[in-house]
């Protein structure tokens, strides 16, 4: 191979070529020192193997598909004083939260490539709302695991809101590079897709005088009144007691009442700082949740007009999968704001339907991939037109 390289250079006219000798260059320098040539191409080409579409799409389906079995098999409580037990609510936000820095991660690689059809501030946007829900899942668990309390407003919803508004952004921003020529049965099903939103939101957020007077929910009954007006005229005689008895009473009544705080305290277990911040920030529930809710209907309504948009074009999948995702948060968020605001008693995260949460994430890291495989894809074949 020396004397190759040797005659090659001291030649004008060697066949080998430029390319030929850097080559046998190369190999004279590297091999000596035990170094393989293919060593660096393997890795690259294992990595790349490792995290192609295919694998990544189908890790996504295996983690939708055992956070439903874990929510299928456990979600149900034992006991209504016991609850869902604590490995159970762990579980749950592990599935929650591992989608959703998984969806981040793939969302800010299309970010990062320059050949995205759909642009790169649109996966941006996305894949700052998926980052945004996963701290925002890591704070809340803190706050209902750790904390032990269920918090109206909690600092978690700082980033949930953070979420709505660059999520929205994002989408708002694919909507307007695109321009809408829907046809009139295309712009009827995107009406009634906003005013299905629309009234499900108003059943869930509305306060019982609204629901009452529009007719989602029954008048309540005065029987309760007309029962205890009468008895307040009549005055029993009661008979006489000791004052030892009613000092007793008092004193046990002064006990649970002392007592009744303690053991609050006790079952939050919650630093100072944190209770009196969840008093200053429990006024601001009602409002915080109706953002919420308007924020979901009106993803509903763009992930639909995208969907329709891109319908039956090359680049439809992806976007099915993002409508598919939208469509899954709406489904979580509003059952989780009803069973919290209108449901009897109080409510623990964990039931059945909160796997949608799960799967909103899977389903918008899919999307994501399956834009970068198209886009690229598309790249690699003009270049092999051009180079035809």
């Amino acid at each position: 191979m020396q004397v190759r390289l040797q005659t090659c250079i001291q030649r004008p006219d060697c066949k080998v070529g430029v390319d030929a000798t850097y080559r046998l260059a190369i190999k004279l320098l590297v091999l000596p020192l035990g170094i393989p040539m293919s060593s660096t191409s393997e890795k690259s080409s294992t990595s790349s193997s490792l995290l192609s579409a295919q694998n990544l799409v189908i890790v996504g389906i295996v983690w939708a598909v055992m956070a439903l079995l874990f929510f299928l098999l456990f979600s149900v409580p034992l006991s209504k004083e016991e609850g869902l037990p604590l490995w159970y609510s762990l579980g749950t936000y592990v599935f929650e939260c591992g989608a959703y820095l998984g969806a981040a991660l793939v969302c800010f690689r299309n970010w990062k490539s320059p050949h995205m059809v759909s642009g790169r501030n649109v996966w941006l946007g996305i894949g700052l709302g998926m980052l945004f829900y996963f701290i925002a899942g890591v704070l809340f668990g803190i706050w209902e695991l750790y904390f032990g309390i269920d918090p109206d407003v909690s600092p978690a919803d700082a980033f949930y809101l953070g979420s709505y508004v660059v999520l929205i952004g994002g989408m708002v921003i694919a909507v307007t590079s695109k321009r809408l020529n829907l046809e009139i049965w295309q712009w009827g099903l995107l009406s009634g897709i906003a005013a299905f939103g629309i009234v499900v939101a108003i059943w869930v957020a509305a306060p019982d005088s609204w629901r009452v007077q529009l007719g989602l929910a029954p008048a309540a009954t005065q029987e309760v009144v007309t029962e205890t007006a009468p008895a307040t005229k009549s005055i029993p005689t009661a008979p006489a007691l000791d004052n030892s008895s009613k000092s007793k009473a008092k004193a046990q009544d002064s006990s649970a009442a002392k007592s009744a705080p303690a053991e609050e305290a006790e079952e939050t277990q919650a630093p100072e700082w944190v209770a009196a911040l969840d008093k200053q920030l429990s006024p601001y529930g009602y409002a915080i949740n109706l953002f919420y809710i308007v924020g979901d209907v009106f993803l509903l309504i763009i992930a639909t007009a995208l969907l329709l948009a891109f319908w039956g074009g090359r680049f439809s999948q992806s976007w099915r999968m993002i409508a598919a995702a939208t469509f899954s948060l709406y489904v979580a968020d509003m059952y989780f704001k009803w069973r919290d605001t209108q449901a009897e008693g109080s409510y623990q995260s964990g039931s059945l339907l909160e796997v949608f949460f799960v799967f909103s994430a899977v389903l918008f890291g899919i999307g994501a991939i399956l834009e970068h495989d198209i886009s690229t894809r598309s790249r690699q074949s003009r270049r092999g037109r051009r180079g035809a």
